[in-house]
This record gives C-alpha cells, structure tokens and sequence, in this order.
C-alpha cells in the first residue's frame, strides 16, 4: 500500500497502522488545555501544526516544561551542610551559607549536600566484625611480643569539596579511616614496649595515633578531621593470657610490697628524727645545766672565799651550819640535847618520822632545791653555844 492511498490516515490506523499526526497534536493541546484552564481556543476541526493557534499552544508547553527545569535547579542548604556545585562532572563551588540557593538544572550543573557536623564512628580490630577480625588487631611491639587492640575512631569533615572528590569514597570515607587508623596505630604500638602499652601507656598511644592519622588524613587530602581516639582493649593473644595474667599479678605484688614498705618507712623515719632531736635536746640541755651549776658553784666559792678573809670564824660557822643541815635533812633522826639543862618537850615522834618520809618522797619526785625540811633538833641553846660545845667535847 503507497502513501497516497487514502486509507492510510484513517482505516489503517483502526487496523494497526501508524497514528495520525493531527490526533496526536489534538490529544496534546487537550491535555494542556485541561491543566491551563481552557485557555487555547478549541474546535471539532483537525488542528494544524503550521496554525497560529497550534503553534501558541505549543509554546505555552515548551514555556511550562523550561519553568519547571528551571525550577527544579532550586535547592536547600540546612545549617549542618555544604553544597557542593559541579558543572558537568566539574567542580564550581561550595555553598556553606544555609537557606534557598539555585544552580543550573540538570544535566548541567547538579549538587551533593554533605553532612559537616555529623561525628562519624568506626571500630578497628573488633572481634568478630566483618573485615575487622583478629588478625587485624594483632600488632608486634618493640620488644617482640605481640598483642590484640581495639579502636573506636570517632571523626568529622572540614571540607566537602576534599571529601567527595579526593576521597576514596568506600562506604562514606570509613574505609579510608579505616586503614590510616590501623597503620598510625602499627606505628606507635612498634615503638613502645608490651609492659607500657598494657598498662599506663594508653592515653599516650591514643593521643600519638591521633595526631598520625590526622597528618596521614591531611597528606592525602581526604577533608577529615579525627575527634578523637579511643583504646577500648588492649590484650595479649589468647594463646599467652595466662602467662601474662601471672605478670600482671607479679608486678601487682610488686607495687603492694613496694607501697607497704614505704609506709613503714614513712612511719618509722620520723618517730627515730624527733627521737634523736629529742635526745639531741635534752643532751645540749644537760650540757647547759652542768656548765651553769659549774659556773654557779665557782662563783659562790670565790664569794665565800671572800668573805672568809673577813671573818673566819663567823664563816666556819656557816659552812658547818649548812653541812649539817644538808646531812640532816634526809634522816629519820630527832636530835635532843640533854646536857644544856633544857626541859625535855614532848614530842610526837611517829608524826614527824611519817612527815619526814613525805618530805623525802616529794624531794625525790620533784627535785627541789634542798632549802626546808631541816633535821628536827629539840634544843634550847643557840647555834653558836652548839659550836663551843662541840669543840669543848673536841669535835
């Protein structure tokens, strides 16, 4: 069948052949009639394309399909994201101010919001997880023993632009993460012996590893910036726990031992200081009291030497006084004359033997100087009468 047979708009279109182009433009305009409100003129005629008012209804179409591509180049940037604009595969931009912003539609130019505030989190050498699994987490020291750790790496983005495009973008950066943490912390386990990473180097190799990782971060461009490092494990294998364990027990024991000795130490140490101060004190005291009496005694010596070439008579008198009270002074013996020719006195014995031993106890106590208490003598004559008497019976 040609073209020019007349069935070939009409019946062969009834019977499968192909759509008749006037019917095509009518169903068009009708649809576009509808969503515009009866707007383009209609009529039961066959529309023309080449009519004028074909033509204004196709540019109503083609003027609303522009307005809604141009529309949809319109975007919206919240507080926590950066957009970053490329035009046909190509960076332009990065809009970090938040509100409505608009590109040029797609296909060229699109956006890709990224999260800068979200604090991302990975685990490195946890058991069991997929890609994370013991061998991982096994690291030699540098003195050649081997341990287990666990990371928990938590980290953020500076720069979209860094991130998306100089990034190895393997579920969302983390892979990338992922290796540096295990070589920085390869690198700093290596450097230090298994007694320090074990026990009190923890913090010290969380903080080194940090700061590796950043610089590795940095070098490579990847826009990420580590927040923090954190050693949730550290473990000998599972083969050597044992052993280990009894040296972590050792070395307990170790500082126990060490802190009780120096407990004692600091018990005893400053009760032997103040003891010897303490005798050092009372040594310098009695030196003092020793050359004061010695002083004392040489002075009262050269004044009794003194006066005796005064009066010697009246001096020996004292002196010999003063001898026999300091002789009598401590005696349970009454002294009575009975050849002077005095009336004898009554005199309760027992009271002044019971208040002589009182004396002496108090004496020996307190140590008094020696100035009462004088022997009990009953006698009526004078001192002096004593002394001629005493030198009458050749004394």
């Amino acid at each position: 069948m040609s073209q020019n047979d007349p069935q070939w708009g009409g019946d062969r279109n009834k019977k499968g052949g192909p759509p008749n182009l006037d019917e095509i433009f009518r169903n068009i305009i009708n649809k576009i009639n509808a969503l515009l409100g009866n707007k383009i003129p209609q009529n039961n005629a066959p529309v023309n394309p080449s009519s004028g008012s074909g033509t204004t209804g196709v540019f109503v179409v083609l003027g609303a399909l522009l307005a809604l591509w141009l529309a949809s180049g319109t975007y919206m940037v919240d507080e926590r994201e950066d957009a970053v604009v490329t035009r046909f595969g190509k960076y332009v931009e990065t809009v970090v101010n938040p509100g409505l912003h608009w590109h040029l539609p797609y296909p060229i130019e699109s956006r890709e919001l990224v999260n800068m505030t979200e604090i991302r989190s990975l685990d490195v050498g946890v058991r069991g997880d997929a890609g994370s699994n013991s061998e991982a987490s096994l690291m030699l020291t540098s003195d050649q023993n081997i341990i287990q750790i666990q990371l928990e790496v938590q980290y953020t983005l500076n720069s979209a632009k860094d991130f998306l495009f100089d990034n190895r973008f393997i579920d969302n950066g983390r892979d990338v993460v992922k290796q540096t943490a295990e070589s920085a912390i390869r690198e700093v386990v290596g450097r230090n012996k298994v007694d320090y990473v074990l026990n009190e180097g923890r913090g010290k190799i969380a903080e080194d590893t940090k700061e590796i990782m950043q610089s590795l971060l940095n070098r490579y461009g990847t826009g990420m910036t580590i927040a923090r490092v954190n050693i949730s494990d550290v473990q000998p294998p599972e083969q050597v726990q044992a052993a280990f364990s009894d040296a972590v027990k050792a070395r307990q024991d170790k500082s126990r031992l060490i802190n009780e000795g120096t407990a004692y130490a600091n018990d005893v140490i400053p009760k032997a200081s103040g003891m010897a101060a303490r005798l050092n004190e009372e040594a310098e005291g009695y030196r003092e009291q020793v050359v004061a009496r010695a002083e004392g005694d040489a002075s009262r010596f050269k004044q009794i030497a003194a006066e005796y070439v005064k009066s010697p008579q009246v001096t020996r008198d004292r002196m010999y006084l003063d001898a026999m009270q300091s002789m009598y002074q401590n005696t349970t013996k009454v002294l009575v004359d009975q050849k002077a020719g005095g009336s004898l006195l009554y005199l309760p014995l027992d009271k002044l033997m019971q208040m002589n031993g009182a004396a002496t106890v108090n004496a020996d106590a307190a140590k008094p100087a020696a100035t009462s208490s004088a022997p009990v003598a009953v006698n009526s004559e004078t001192p002096a009468n004593r002394v001629n008497r005493g030198e009458r019976d050749g004394r």
